[in-house]
């Protein structure tokens, strides 16, 4: 079973709990995903299963879009609803205008400063750790840029929003950021993934979903085209020489795909054999071969 599976991640579990179950529920143990949600977060959660976990180097810098609410009056330690107040609570009375104003401030290039509660790596270990801990956290600040920061609606101490950013960047920081511009204090109340790179929350099933259709055998039903993944690069069916070819490690000539750097070779209409790439002119070879030659063989001695 491979491919790539969107999770309509429910508000609770941790992306890896979300990985946990459905390798339970589909029986196969490689399963991994394209970039955590917090548990507080729901929607888009990408899935690679099978050999298409080979595949995840591509979708590293993956921008993301997302819709949630941030509340103003008082900050958190964890920058969300999750965590205790860090800072005393306030009433405020807000208006789109000066929310809109000061969500101006940080549209486009930023240097923001990852929440301490986060996965952030410090000499080996996660700063979640050591701010439970009380401890220290030595983070540094990241270059990111927010790409569409609109402010939807304001209604009491309440700012609904969406936003569309690189990858990397945390809301939670960006709702604890802008209640210091306001001088009041927020958090991220809520927040919903709508996108991650190729993938909307049209593709996204959920987990009851998948469960039903793995115990009626049509779970492969729910993945992704594999046409469709990885739109950047454009799509190559191969004949079955061809595809020997590739299956070995050995590099094809496409004329016709002479300004493309990297292409997807298909054999048939589903099934994808390998990601090659331009080595020269019009030359190209395989990157990442996703149905190896001895998995070939093997299919082939059966009876």
């Amino acid at each position: 079973m491979n491919g790539i599976l969107i999770v309509d991640k429910p508000a609770g579990p941790t992306s890896h709990d979300v990985v946990s179950r459905v390798r339970k529920i589909l029986q196969q143990r490689q399963v991994g995903h394209l970039g955590t949600l917090d548990p507080l977060a729901t929607g888009v959660l990408p899935l690679v299963v099978g050999n298409f976990t080979r595949l995840a180097q591509f979708y590293l810098s993956s921008g993301k879009s997302y819709t949630g609410v941030m509340r103003f009056g008082f900050a958190t330690d964890t920058y969300d609803a999750e965590g205790e107040a860090s800072s005393a609570m306030q009433t405020v009375t807000l208006s789109c205008e000066s929310v809109r104003e000061i969500a101006a401030r940080f549209r486009g290039s930023i240097e923001q400063m990852p929440p301490p509660f986060s996965a952030k790596k410090i000499q080996g270990v996660p700063a979640y750790k050591l701010a439970r801990r009380k401890a220290d956290v030595p983070l540094k600040p990241v270059k990111v840029e927010i790409k569409e920061l609109e402010i939807l609606q304001v209604e009491g101490d309440r700012v609904q929003f969406r936003a569309r950013v690189t990858a990397g960047t945390y809301v939670r920081s960006l709702a604890h950021d802008m209640g210091q511009q306001m001088g009041c204090g927020a958090h991220l109340e809520s927040l919903r993934r709508t996108a991650s790179g190729e993938f909307e929350l049209a593709d996204a099933h959920t987990l009851e979903e998948l469960e039903a259709a793995a115990t009626s055998g049509q779970a492969e039903e729910l993945f992704v085209h594999p046409r469709k993944i990885l739109p950047q690069f454009p799509c190559v069916t191969a004949n079955e020489e061809t595809v020997a070819y590739i299956r070995n490690g050995r590099a094809m000539n496409l004329p016709e795909f002479s300004s493309a750097r990297m292409v997807k070779v298909f054999c048939g209409q589903r099934e994808l054999v390998a990601i090659a790439k331009r080595v020269a002119g019009t030359l190209f070879h395989p990157e990442i071969v996703l149905t190896a030659e001895r998995e070939v063989k093997l299919t082939a001695q059966q009876p």
